[in-house]
């Protein structure tokens, strides 16, 4: 296996690509763990998409996901969204995170084992989530959470402030309709439904 990387070939992967997401709580905790296909970049970052019947793993939990969804990763920043189909009750999810990382993946990490996708995308999950419903209601999820895990697992004041900064910056984007939150990320899942 070729060692990790942070680098994406240039203009991305092939549309189609098998991608893995891997988040991880902080300490190197296991979280949500699924498979997606790549469909393709933009000024907003890169797009992957997570078909009806996707497995979605984390302890505790294990179960496929009926309508699926498309995420995104952005090409600066501390934060990974999820743009869900109409007939779903939330519209738009961002988990605040670490920095999400591309590389290589290493199946000593996951549970694909050797048979998982060649390529992963990484992040912390730092609790705090902006969520728009369908029905336009916007909210802040899990403060509480950071709150406990700011102390408990002790992040780092740096790590502290990217969560806060990069919630307030986030909120005020989706509440505003910025995009790739306004029609761009439900265009992207349109676009998907068609690759994978």
């Amino acid at each position: 296996m070729r060692p990790p990387t942070d680098e994406l070939p240039p203009g991305g992967l092939r549309p189609g690509t098998p991608v893995a997401g891997r988040f991880t709580k902080w300490g190197q905790r296991p979280h949500w763990q699924w498979t997606g296909v790549y469909v393709g970049s933009d000024e907003h970052g890169h797009w992957w998409y997570a078909p009806p019947g996707t497995r979605c793993v984390r302890p505790g939990a294990d179960f496929r996901d009926d309508l699926g969804w498309v995420s995104l990763v952005p090409h600066d920043g501390g934060w990974a969204a999820g743009f869900y189909p109409d007939d779903k009750e939330i519209a738009v999810y961002v988990d605040m995170t670490t920095v999400p990382r591309w590389q290589r993946r290493d199946p000593a990490l996951d549970h694909w084992g050797a048979d998982g996708p060649e390529w992963e995308v990484t992040m912390v999950d730092l609790d705090l989530d902006v969520v728009l419903t369908r029905e336009g209601h916007l909210f802040v999820e899990d403060e509480d959470e950071f709150d406990e895990h700011r102390v408990s697992l002790g992040y780092p004041p740096e790590v502290v402030a990217l969560a806060e900064a990069t919630r307030d910056a986030v909120l005020e984007a989706v509440g505003r309709g910025d995009e790739p939150f306004g029609s761009v990320g439900h265009a992207w899942l349109h676009r998907a439904r068609t690759i994978g």
